[in-house]
């Protein structure tokens, strides 16, 4: 090949992927919503991905990276199928999709979004906004012991919280029963001021507000009040047996190995117990090992108990807390690889 035909190969190619790639949709008022007022959705888009996206009509035209347009286009193309089944798209939700599609680009946003745990209150549903947030829900309704292990943010409490009101109200269960180690350091109530329920009360807080979150405070109260829901510190589950209960241990890392055995040996029939916890954050004394921990190790193979590993991918929260996990996390492997030497 001569020198002026392969320039003209490169050139030709050159302004072939300089193109920007359109993308037509047929319903002008899903487009509308899809596109965001004034293009708001599109420019937040194009934004995360680092693409150039303008609207003519109903038709986009992204620009940029050959990788970074395909992603763009599934973003797109499912956050319209998903306005297409009814479901309204809110900022948050492109964050989600980004982050859910730019780990797993055959992931399907409908299966994930679309699943909705109904709830008594002003949330009528909640749903999981990550492929390990659907993992997590779908292991819930399956095994009868489900280990949620990873950072905050992640949903963990939150999505368990939800599911066992759920089953509450759908009378799967006669009763929730929400637990977590009351004192980091190992339980040392009796230095506190204040008697049981004002020492134990900062440490439940957590719980006491994902479960306000989904249900009216007066109607939680009642039921707190009856003994359908109970919120105690786990020291308060020796020598019972939890039947018939939706059984949420909460920072499951600072059990002791002792305590996570007596926990796991109260559950009784017809119940279902959630057990979360971040192995990051433990604070328990250097010599205690961390009964979450322990569990990790020598539970994973047994049928009936499974375990649903969270990353900081899977944060929910305000965007930065992702960057505050990953630049701890930095700080950790640094401190390790220091260590080393």
């Amino acid at each position: 090949m001569g020198t002026h035909s392969l320039y003209a190969l490169t050139f030709a190619m050159e302004n072939l992927e300089a193109k920007p790639t359109s993308l037509d949709f047929d319903d002008i008022d899903l487009a509308r919503q899809l596109f965001g007022e004034r293009n708001a959705n599109l420019q937040k888009i194009a934004k995360i991905i680092d693409v150039a996206i303008n609207a003519r009509g109903t038709t986009v035209f992204i620009d940029g990276d050959e990788i970074a347009a395909a992603l763009a286009i599934n973003v797109l193309s499912q956050l319209y199928n998903l306005l297409k089944e009814g479901y309204p798209i809110h900022p948050n939700d492109i964050d989600f999709a980004v982050s859910v599609l730019s780990g797993n680009d055959r992931a399907d946003l409908k299966e994930i979004f679309l699943d909705r745990v109904f709830i008594t209150s002003k949330k009528s549903a909640v749903t999981p906004k990550s492929l390990a947030q659907k993992e997590y829900i779908d292991a819930i309704r399956k095994f009868d012991i489900v280990f949620g292990i990873g950072p905050a943010g992640t949903g963990k409490t939150y999505l368990a919280m939800a599911m066992a009101v759920s089953a509450l109200s759908k009378g799967i269960v006669s009763r929730i029963i929400l637990t977590r180690p009351a004192v980091e350091a190992g339980e040392a109530l009796g230095f506190l001021p204040g008697d049981l329920a004002e020492k134990v009360d900062p440490y439940l807080r957590p719980l006491y507000d994902a479960l306000h979150d989904m249900m009216r405070f007066e109607k939680a109260a009642n039921l707190m009040q009856k003994g359908i829901i109970e919120v105690a510190p786990i020291a308060f589950m020796r020598g019972r047996t939890l039947n018939d209960s939706f059984i949420i241990l909460d920072e499951a890392q600072n059990t002791t190995s002792e305590q996570m055995k007596m926990f796991l040996t109260r559950i009784g029939f017809n119940s279902k117990a959630v057990i979360t916890g971040d192995i990051t954050q433990i604070d328990l004394p250097a010599d205690r090992t961390s009964g979450l921990i322990q569990s990790k190790d020598i539970l994973q193979n047994i049928n009936g108990i499974k375990f649903v590993f969270f990353s900081k991918r899977d944060v929910v929260r305000h965007k930065l807390v992702q960057e505050i996990i990953r630049a701890y996390e930095d700080l950790e492997a640094d401190k390790q690889k220091n260590s080393a030497k």
